[in-house]
C-alpha cells in the first residue's frame, strides 16, 4: 500500500459501545490492552478482522476513526501476512470518531462501512 488510507475502523461490542458513549472514549477490548495498543482495521481489512476476531458475535459495531488527527499516536504496524494495521497507541477519543454504525453486510456479505 503506497499511499496509507486516513480512516480506520475498530469494531466494538454492544457493551463497549455502551462505555465508549459514557465515557467519551475507549482504552481499549481486553486484547488492545494486552497488546498495549488498539486494534484498528483499514477498509480492505476489515471484513478478515470480524470472521477471526468476531466470528458468531451479535450486536457488533463498528467505528470509523478519523487517523489525521490522531498523530504519532497512529502506527503502521506489520501483522496478518505481513499487512500492514493502524494501531493506536492510547485512547481512542470521541473527537476522532466520525461516523458510527451497527454492523451490517450487503447482498455479497461484505460488511457496511459507516
Amino acid at each position: 500500500m503506497s499511499e496509507l488510507p486516513v480512516l480506520a475502523y475498530k469494531v466494538l461490542t454492544s457493551e463497549q459501545m455502551a462505555a465508549f458513549g459514557r465515557d467519551g472514549g475507549f482504552a481499549g477490548a481486553p486484547v488492545d490492552l494486552t497488546d498495549g495498543f488498539i486494534h484498528m482495521s483499514t477498509a480492505d481489512q476489515i471484513d478478515e478482522t470480524v470472521a477471526k476476531h468476531f466470528a458468531g458475535q451479535d450486536g457488533l459495531l463498528v467505528l470509523a476513526v478519523d487517523l489525521a488527527g490522531l498523530g504519532d499516536a497512529v502506527r503502521w504496524e506489520p501483522s496478518r501476512g505481513g499487512a500492514l494495521f493502524p494501531h493506536l497507541y492510547g485512547a481512542l477519543e470521541a473527537e476522532a470518531v466520525v461516523a458510527s454504525c451497527a454492523l451490517a453486510r450487503d447482498v455479497s456479505g461484505k460488511i457496511v462501512l459507516p
